[in-house]
């Protein structure tokens, strides 16, 4: 197997309206911790991460590790933007690498006020497509809270295949009650 920091990995991807980009501009922090402000009732309920609100500082330290993991191709986060407005849409990573099969898992979350506009849709599209085809990877999955239907609707959308929810296989976001977790997967 060649060694995955030799492969070359675009620090942007483009889609009809959408500019992902790698995490690797100073001040990110403050747009992306401006998001998670905006949207926390929202992430609250899904994400383990937002739990308590982020100081900037902090959101601008886990980017610029996330940069770290992208050049060291353990993980490829990528800021999505509105191409004409330039707002910042979310984040969808390709994550959790095994290099060995190759395969990996998207994860994602939204700004609140551009839900419904199917923006993070065609950002884990674009995620979908360069990670089959460009990076080769031979499995892809996406894992999510079984009532979670917003996220479900996406890997549904896409075609990937629902392989079965686990039931009591994970910790509420707050950690006070056992989830239900969905697997869906696309292979090449």
């Amino acid at each position: 197997m060649r060694d995955p920091i030799l492969i070359e990995i675009p620090s942007q991807l483009e889609t009809e309206r959408l500019l992902l980009r790698a995490p690797n501009r100073t001040g990110d922090g403050s747009i992306v911790n401006q998001a998670i402000r905006d949207s926390f009732n929202e992430l609250k309920a899904w994400l383990p991460f937002a739990q308590k609100l982020p100081a900037v500082e902090e959101t601008e330290i886990n980017l610029r590790k996330a940069h770290i993991n992208f050049l060291k191709r353990e993980s490829f986060r990528f800021l999505i933007f509105d191409k004409t407005t330039n707002d910042f849409i979310g984040t969808a990573t390709l994550q959790g690498i095994d290099w060995s099969i190759p395969k990996c898992e998207i994860g994602y979350w939204i700004n609140t006020k551009f839900s419904d506009s199917g923006y993070m849709t065609e950002a884990v599209k674009a995620l979908t497509n360069f990670g089959l085809h460009q990076m080769e990877f031979k499995r892809i999955e996406i894992r999510c809270e079984s009532t979670n239907l917003k996220s479900r609707a996406i890997p549904e959308k896409l075609g990937y295949e629902l392989e079965g929810i686990l039931r009591n296989d994970d910790l509420s976001a707050d950690g006070s009650r056992l989830t239900d977790t969905c697997f869906y997967s696309i292979i090449s």
